[in-house]
């Protein structure tokens, strides 16, 4: 297969070596075209070594061949990372002043673009908008995820992993696929997806409140994948620390009741994955005012109530579409820790569990993570990594279902 690595003019620049190094290896051919910005972060030489093939960022190079224009018609495949504020604003508007432009725009190759920037930059909103226009026309984004940017900062603008974005982008075209999952367009295509994240809050008063460690890092990713696998997603974020993705649906919510309204109202879409972070009770009275030490005591207690349970009302209710559940535990024993994920599993009603633990070093914000999806049959799949990679794990195991479901209800409606 023909691949186009574009590689743009940041600093993670440099990562575009080992993807264009583990293309090469998986037998592709590798077509580097980088900018001019590009090339004062990447050497020519290291491109070309690694593609084998000849590197150039100049339109008027090899004109009789009409190079600007024959490499975008002779790709089956371009990805640009990494992919800067200004070259999405390139491409969203249809510029062509360099090789890049001209190669993304003479082709019909599927393309994908990998965001890196400053999380000020990727939160713009003019770059946000280039992002909605480019999504809108099929283009696939892989990224950005929270974490370690160039400087002594950290945020959402971090270029995903190269063999991340090689995966995406080899699923994407025949013959990756089976390889390399269903997370991709189409996988989802047609279907309604309603994914919740975050932790609930519930107050104590105006000031404090009893919540939890989840950012929504995890759901915000599943929610992610399921955009990119082609489905009209919703998300009901509760409290999130992290940006909600572009060309989703969102709900606020701050409450476990206000998180159960918004999920009752949504439950009849085609895939309900509840991965929020629920309160398991509230303060049953709410004080009007700031509590003092003095109002307190030296030993305050709170009365709690039991919240709803969201998880089983949505899977228990009569339905016909897939209900996906999460469970985090801190079960140090692994058979046990399965066991916990079985047990909830039959308890909830759901159809899937994902399964992971978590604790003080593990599991929450933006940390490698590892998790099972268990039926009722047993543990369907596993994935390990970063969370966008996990989360497109487990939209492969959700269209998976799906798409047996299909199979022996060949009669029935898409669910």
């Amino acid at each position: 297969m023909r691949v186009v690595v574009g590689i743009s003019g940041g600093i993670a620049a440099y990562k575009a070596a080992l993807a264009i190094r583990e293309l090469v290896q998986a037998g592709h051919d590798v077509h580097v075209v980088p900018t001019a910005s590009a090339l004062r972060f990447i050497g020519r030489p290291t491109l070309e070594a690694l593609s084998r093939n000849p590197v150039t960022d100049e339109v008027f190079d090899d004109v009789a061949s009409v190079r600007h224009v024959a490499l975008g018609q002779q790709a089956d495949l371009i990805i640009v990372l990494p992919a800067t504020a200004n070259t999405l604003a390139k491409l969203a508007h249809g510029l062509a002043d360099d090789l890049l432009g001209t190669t993304i725009l003479a082709s019909r190759a599927p393309l994908v673009l990998a965001p890196a920037m400053h999380t000020e930059m990727w939160e713009q909103p003019a770059v946000q908008a280039n992002v909605a226009t480019l999504v809108s026309r099929g283009v696939t984004l892989v990224g950005p995820v929270a974490g370690q940017l160039t400087g002594a900062d950290s945020g959402m603008g971090r270029m995903a992993e190269p063999h991340e974005v090689v995966s995406a982008a080899l699923a994407l075209v025949d013959g990756g696929a089976s390889q390399q999952g269903t997370a991709a367009r189409g996988a989802l295509a047609g279907r309604t997806v309603v994914v919740s994240a975050g932790g609930t809050r519930e107050p104590i008063d105006p000031v404090r409140f009893l919540g939890n460690r989840s950012s929504g890092a995890m759901g915000v990713a599943v929610a992610t994948a399921a955009r990119d696998a082609g489905a009209a997603v919703t998300l009901v974020g509760a409290n999130l620390d992290v940006p909600v993705p572009t060309g989703v649906e969102h709900v606020s919510v701050e409450t476990t009741a206000q998180l159960a309204q918004a999920m009752q109202a949504l439950a009849d879409a085609d895939v309900v994955v509840m991965a929020a972070a629920v309160a398991d009770y509230r303060v049953d009275e709410v004080s009007a005012g700031k509590r003092t030490k003095e109002s307190w005591g030296e030993t305050p207690t709170l009365q709690l109530a039991l919240n709803p349970d969201i998880l089983a009302q949505l899977a228990q209710r009569e339905r016909t579409n897939l209900v996906v559940g999460f469970a985090a535990e801190t079960e140090a024993d692994d058979a046990a820790l399965l066991e916990r994920g079985r047990a909830k599993l039959a308890r909830k009603g759901a159809d899937l569990l994902v399964l992971n633990r978590v604790g003080h070093t593990e599991g929450f914000g933006d940390v490698r993570t590892a998790v099972r999806v268990l039926d009722a049959s047993g543990i369907v799949a596993e994935s390990r990594g970063d969370k966008v990679s996990v989360a497109r794990d487990i939209i492969d195991a959700i269209a998976a279902r799906l798409a047996a479901h299909d199979r022996s209800n060949p009669t029935e409606e898409p669910r």
